[in-house]
C-alpha cells in the first residue's frame, strides 16, 4: 500500500523524528466501537505520511464475508480466531497505523503481538458519546440486542479496564478529528521520548 502524503498538521521535522522513532512498528488503535478509531486512523496515518489499514475490513476482504455475516452464520467465537489471525498477520506486515476492532484488545495473545510490533493507543469514549456514534450504523451485531444500551454499558465495563493497558490513552470527544491527532502525536511523543514542546505550538499556528 502507497501511504498518503503527511497533511500539514505537524511539521515536517517533527514527522520525521517521530518515525524514526517509531521506526518499525505500528501504531495500533484500540477502543470500543464507535470510539473513531477507523476516522482518526486515517487522518493520523495522513500526518505521519504512513499506510492506514482497518483490521475490520482485512477481516471481511479475507472472509469474503461482512461481519454482521460471520457472526450471523459462524458465531462469535469463529470470529475472534479470525481476527487475531489476520492482526497477526498485519503486524507482521510492517509500519502504519492499524485500527482495530471493538473486542480484538481483549485477546491475550493479540494485546501479546501488539506489544511485540507496535505502540497501542486507547481512544478512550465516553457512554453518552459512542452511543450517539454507533446508532447511526445498523452493522454492530453486538448491539443487535433488545437493550443496546445495556450492552454497551456491560462492554464499556468489561473492556475498559482492559484497554487501559495500552502504551497510549487519548480521550475521543466531540471535536474535530484533528485535534484528537494532534493530542496522539504528542502522546506519542511522550511516549517515545521525543517530546518538543517549541514544535507543539509551531504546528497550531
Amino acid at each position: 500500500m502507497t501511504p498518503a502524503p503527511a497533511l500539514p498538521l505537524a511539521t515536517s521535522e517533527r514527522i520525521a523524528r517521530l518515525r524514526a522513532a517509531i521506526g518499525e512498528r505500528a501504531i495500533v488503535l484500540v477502543g470500543i466501537m464507535g470510539c473513531g478509531k477507523s476516522s482518526v486512523g486515517r487522518r493520523l496515518a495522513n500526518a505521519l505520511g504512513v499506510p492506514f489499514v482497518d483490521a475490520d475490513h482485512e477481516i471481511e476482504t479475507a472472509a469474503n464475508m461482512t461481519i454482521p455475516e460471520i457472526f450471523a452464520e459462524h458465531g462469535e467465537a469463529y470470529f475472534r480466531a479470525g481476527e487475531q489471525r489476520v492482526i497477526a498477520r498485519l503486524l507482521n506486515e510492517g509500519t502504519g497505523v492499524l485500527a482495530t476492532g471493538g473486542g480484538a484488545y481483549m485477546n491475550p495473545e493479540t494485546r501479546e503481538a501488539i506489544a511485540r510490533s507496535g505502540i497501542s493507543v486507547w481512544l478512550k469514549a465516553e457512554f453518552d458519546v459512542v452511543m450517539m456514534r454507533v446508532r447511526r450504523r445498523s452493522n454492530r451485531p453486538l448491539l443487535q440486542q433488545p437493550d443496546p444500551e445495556g450492552v454497551m454499558r456491560r462492554l464499556i465495563d468489561e473492556r475498559y479496564p482492559v484497554y487501559a493497558l495500552a502504551d497510549i490513552t487519548v480521550k475521543s470527544r466531540d471535536v474535530p478529528h484533528e485535534t484528537v491527532v494532534l493530542e496522539i502525536l504528542d502522546a506519542l511523543e511522550n511516549h517515545l521520548g521525543i517530546a518538543a514542546p517549541a514544535d507543539r505550538e509551531e504546528s497550531r499556528q
